[in-house]
């Protein structure tokens, strides 16, 4: 299980997604976010199919590399769709047992927002495996740098976040690590209750953070031997530079936001 996860991790490929400007990439990846919870009807969801089909293809990363990262969280999304489920009142009842009744209503909106979720978590993965860490710094410090005028702390915040992302699978092969040395010794993550299951987690979670406090530690006097200094003045060995395809991009992305506004509007 924690080999599917996805998040954080690069795919290494030769393609045109691979060569995007980071910031266009981060547009792209909020714009489709947008549009996920704009449209309301089937035709919306053909168009981001089409749309995240023609991306993944552009992309080279196996369709079931990203479906992998699905498997991490099927209980959050069931649960999710069982809410929505459950709760949404309507006039068109289905079922109806004790308290619980499900409608019309809830069917729908149970179906579209598990589709939505599977949706932002394959769209988010794509920007995620084909832009590296460093990239993604340049590209969110460029892309809020506006706010520097504000005193925003720019360089900071993309940095406090590369550097989660870039931990990510760090620590999850760590705790593939730990675990498998503890049932090793005997210690049982899979039978019980949830109460049992929980104390078990006790011994994998404590050295875990003393693994990832020790790594925090010494990125930090990594960075301060070298005398690191971010932010302004500090100059790159690859700045960040528009190119045709860039563009190219960014009227992609615009048609496709038009399309879905227009499927709001003409088809609400």
């Amino acid at each position: 299980m924690l080999r599917d996860i996805t998040l954080g991790q690069y795919y290494p490929a030769d393609s045109v997604i691979h060569k995007l400007d980071p910031r266009v990439k981060l547009m792209a990846t909020l714009v489709y976010i947008m549009s996920l919870f704009t449209f309301r009807g089937a035709a919306g969801f053909i168009l981001a199919t089409v749309f995240m089909i023609v991306v993944i293809r552009l992309s080279k990363v196996p369709f079931s590399y990203m479906v992998k990262g699905l498997k991490t969280v099927i209980i959050l999304m069931a649960i999710t769709a069982v809410f929505n489920l459950f709760l949404t009142p309507g006039e068109e009842v289905l079922v109806h047992f004790w308290k619980l009744t499900i409608t019309m209503e809830g069917l729908k909106n149970a179906v579209f927002m598990l589709v939505r979720l599977i949706y932002l978590i394959v769209g988010t993965s794509v920007m995620t495996l084909t832009t590296t860490p460093n990239q993604l710094t340049d590209g969110l410090e460029k892309a809020l740098m506006p706010l520097s005028k504000l005193k925003v702390p720019v360089h900071a915040i993309a940095m406090m976040m590369s550097i989660a992302l870039r931990f990510i699978p760090i620590l999850i092969e760590e705790t593939d690590i730990i675990m498998k040395a503890q049932m090793a010794r005997g210690a049982d993550f899979e039978n019980g209750n949830i109460i049992k299951r929980a104390k078990n987690m006790v011994p994998l979670l404590v050295p875990l953070f003393v693994s990832a406090f020790r790594r925090a530690d010494d990125l930090a006097m990594a960075m301060e031997a070298r005398c690191y200094i971010g932010g302004e003045g500090r100059t790159k060995m690859k700045p960040l530079h528009y190119q045709s395809r860039d563009y190219l991009a960014y009227l992609f992305l615009i048609v496709y936001f038009a399309g879905i506004i227009s499927l709001r509007i003409f088809l609400a």
